[in-house]
């Protein structure tokens, strides 16, 4: 089985994130794991290329997870063998004034990547039924008719050539404590660290689940979710490598058939 088969959340599933063990790193060590990551980085390399050569789809990534899950970390340590000129990475803040101007999906929509780019987004619209509605920022029949206008955005998206893929990066309590901790031990980590951090840890039940929704409801066949367990970093880098590289393959791309008569091109010494 595939680690796309093993995380993907099937269409009408309901998720209980309880069930998800964020440990899991499905029988991997850390020195296979990180031998086998270098390994998809120079891969993602080839298809990245491919996927500009062929100019027929692009690849957007959309990364979500609760504070210090490893949003960073996995474009730091999973993106970095691509091309940085055909990678564009978006993070979304709290909305603009112009932004709030328009509909919640204004901002996300101009983010997309042309054909043949990758886009990753570090964050989302999905704040948009997350944060929205944890804090009860909009009424909650505004939020709930967000998640069909959600799928019907990304299956227009996934008509007109863009592949899309969602990695949620599943950490504990626990583990963000940890990590928490860590921010504050060393001084090379302060500016990471926010007091904000501990008002939402307060309400990690609420975001739990509002994810669980979240993914429940939006995981579909042109815009899946995958739920990454991410307490073991190298696993979760690995994790989405791997869905990466097998989904880039499954577009079965092809270079294009050159416009001239190869054969007749004579260079000069």
């Amino acid at each position: 089985m595939s680690f796309a088969d093993r995380l993907i959340i099937k269409p009408g599933s309901k998720v209980n994130l309880a069930k998800h063990d964020p440990d899991e790193t499905c029988g991997f060590d850390k020195d296979e794991a990180e031998s086998r990551l270098d390994a998809h980085r120079k891969r993602l390399f080839e298809l990245q290329e491919l996927l500009y050569a062929e100019n027929k789809h692009s690849l957007l990534v959309v990364l979500q997870a609760m504070d210090t899950g490893g949003k960073d970390g996995v474009i730091r340590h999973v993106m970095t063998g691509m091309n940085p000129i055909g990678v564009q990475i978006t993070s979304f803040k709290k909305p603009t004034p112009e932004e709030l101007d328009h509909d919640f999906l204004w901002r996300i929509h101009k983010a997309v990547p042309r054909i043949g780019e990758v886009g990753v987004f570090n964050r989302s619209h999905y704040e948009d039924v997350l944060v929205v509605r944890v804090h009860e920022l909009v009424p909650r029949k505004v939020w709930s008719d967000r998640y069909e206008q959600i799928n019907q955005f990304e299956e227009l998206l996934s008509c007109n050539g863009v592949t899309i893929v969602k990695f949620f990066l599943h950490i504990s309590k626990n583990e963000q404590l940890e990590r928490l901790k860590a921010r504050l031990e060393d001084p090379s980590k302060h500016w990471k660290f926010s007091h904000g951090d501990l008002d939402e840890r307060k309400l990690w039940n609420d975001y739990q689940r509002a994810y669980q929704d979240a993914i429940s409801k939006c995981s579909t066949e042109h815009a899946p979710w995958f739920i990454i367990p991410a307490n073991r970093k190298w696993f979760r880098n690995l994790a989405v490598a791997e869905v990466l590289v097998e989904t880039l393959e499954g577009l079965k791309m092809r270079h294009p058939k050159p416009a001239f008569d190869v054969a007749k091109v004579v260079l000069e010494e």
